[in-house]
């Protein structure tokens, strides 16, 4: 970066899940307007950089209207001064889907590297500004599946595949590292950034946010230390609170920009713009408007008949979820909770009773359902039902979460 340049501005958001429903109820109101904002803030803070840390897409299958909300900010935004758009694939997406127009979105500055090639090299984006000077080199690593990073061994111990992911991940990024150092040529003053898809140690998850776990056995397998020297910043995603790693300033998780659960229900969400200069960065959270309250109302009948009352007369417009605590069983919770809110903009999505919680799924468990449960969790009450004993319940535990994985990790979009 020369003397005099204005300062490079870098926007680091993650984890859209354009599509997602919560209980059913659709949400491309708040996509559209999350999506409405974020092209504004680009637009008034003068970004010149925009870094997509995975899982645009819900699902590898992203409907219509999912995938009529990103072409249509990808459209609105590169009518701005934004020079640069870095996009890569998170364990929620397609990469054929979202690698199939990356060829036709390059020649608006959109770079798309939806899963890792043969080559690391492809992943490494030199930036350049209008007068085709160095201003940033993006390694744009993509959610590293089992399959890309890890060789398969019969007999191998839980351990020893623990100890490949770690070795594969770790490896894969020093590699990217080195070819952006490469790249720099020694111009020190060119700021090297770090992206990624990862669950790392330590990070933080809300109940019921859909964070899946990444890698059989559940281990959260990078720490700070995984990560190239190099990187002056790291954006991650896959995590949808916004934290950082290990306490670190630069390696950093900016979270999902809509609570994804009735869990993350007031909290703030948020963007991570990077400001560099000689790269020395300045980093600043942005909160990010809420764009639909979520309420979770908890209690017995009396309390949440009066919680209710409260929003109410606030002029709420929350959707809510109920989560009835009371000593005994209540039938007629849901139609009184729908007499109390009516003639209001207030929605019940989910009601749900705590009396339920812990019991097998049998047929006299008539306040339970599937909406209670997790597919793990209907697995475990499956061998608990058998009595087996630990080491074939260990055994049968693994293979279950591989095949879970590896089902999540299909590209149904792939030929």
């Amino acid at each position: 970066m020369t003397q005099g340049t204005r300062k490079l501005k870098i926007l680091h958001t993650s984890d859209w899940h354009l599509g997602r429903s919560l209980y059913e109820r659709k949400r491309y109101d708040e996509f559209g307007l999350f999506l409405d904002w974020l092209a504004d803030f680009i637009r008034i803070q003068q970004i010149d950089v925009l870094v997509i840390a995975g899982d645009i897409f819900d699902t590898t299958t992203p409907g219509n209207r999912a995938q009529e909300l990103y072409y249509q900010f990808l459209n609105k935004v590169s009518k701005s001064d934004l020079r640069h758009i870095i996009i890569t694939g998170g364990n929620h997406d397609s990469p054929s889907f979202l690698n199939a127009p990356k060829e036709l979105l390059r020649f608006f500055n959109v770079y798309v590297i939806g899963a890792i090639t043969d080559s690391p090299e492809d992943e490494v984006i030199v930036l350049r500004n209008k007068s085709e000077e160095i201003e940033a080199i993006i390694c744009a690593v993509p959610y590293l599946r089992d399959k890309d990073i890890r060789s398969v061994e019969a007999g191998e111990r839980m351990e020893d595949k623990n100890s490949k992911l770690m070795a594969g991940i770790t490896a894969h990024y020093a590699e990217t590292g080195k070819i952006a150092l490469e790249k720099r040529n020694g111009n020190e003053d060119i700021p090297i950034v770090g992206m990624g898809h990862l669950f790392a140690a330590g990070g933080k998850t809300s109940e019921g946010d859909g964070v899946r776990e990444l890698y059989v056995g559940g281990a959260a397998l990078v720490n700070e230390n995984s990560f190239p020297e190099c990187f002056d910043y790291l954006a991650l995603g896959h995590l949808h609170s916004a934290q950082k790693v290990g306490g670190s300033e630069t390696k950093r998780y900016c979270g999902s920009p809509i609570p994804m659960s009735f869990g993350e229900a007031g909290t703030e969400k948020k963007v991570i713009v990077i400001e560099f200069e000689n790269r020395v960065p300045q980093i600043t959270e942005h909160t990010i408007p809420c764009f639909q309250e979520l309420k979770r109302v908890t209690g017995d009948a009396p309390k949440i008949l009066s919680k209710l009352q409260q929003l109410k007369a606030s002029g709420s417009k929350a959707w809510i979820e109920i989560d009835y605590s009371g000593p005994e069983a209540f039938s007629g919770l849901n139609d009184l909770v729908l007499d109390s809110i009516s003639g209001t903009e207030m929605e019940i999505l989910r009601t749900r009773s705590r009396l339920s919680y812990g019991k097998s799924l049998t047929p006299t468990d008539e306040h339970e359902t599937l909406d209670d449960l997790d597919p793990g969790e209907v697995f475990t009450r499956c061998l608990d039902s058998y009595q087996l004993d630990e080491p074939e319940r260990t055994s049968l535990r693994l293979a279950y979460d591989e095949i879970i994985l590896g089902m999540g990790e299909i590209d149904r979009n792939a030929e």
